[in-house]
């Protein structure tokens, strides 16, 4: 059956990130893209994530979590030459929240997943890419 996606384009059968047979799971790393990183959250947002994050676990879907530090490293190619700039890189002020890598049925569980989280801690954007592979 034909599916209608953002794209405006029409793809015909099932979408690809749907494939469910049996246990096939599907691994997605998920992680907050907050430019506007305002006070630090509060003890019961901190408790809220800390629950969300154990039902994450007793669920059996997550894999990892962390915080990603505001400055990073950049090793780049070209040419041959091989180059390495310490950050923090202007861009990179979007990418200090967290991220959980977690092993899902479908792109659909993922969502709910993570909009479930989006409620706990309020306005900012998440991010949701699937891995492939190891």
């Amino acid at each position: 059956m034909p599916v209608e996606r953002g794209s405006g384009r029409i793809e015909k059968g099932p979408d690809p990130a749907q494939k469910i047979e049996g246990d096939t799971k599907m691994r997605f790393l998920l992680y907050t893209v907050d430019g506007d990183a305002s006070a630090p959250p509060s003890p019961q947002m901190i408790d809220e994530v800390g629950k969300f994050t154990e039902e994450t676990r007793r669920a059996g879907i997550l894999l990892a979590t962390g915080g990603l530090a505001p400055a990073s490293t950049r090793v780049r190619s070209s040419k041959g030459t091989v180059a390495v700039t310490d950050g923090p890189f202007t861009e990179t002020k979007e990418l200090t929240g967290g991220f959980a890598l977690i092993e899902v049925k479908s792109k659909d569980e993922a969502i709910e997943w993570a909009k479930r989280f989006r409620k706990i801690v309020g306005d900012g954007e998440s991010v949701i890419q699937e891995v492939f592979g190891g």
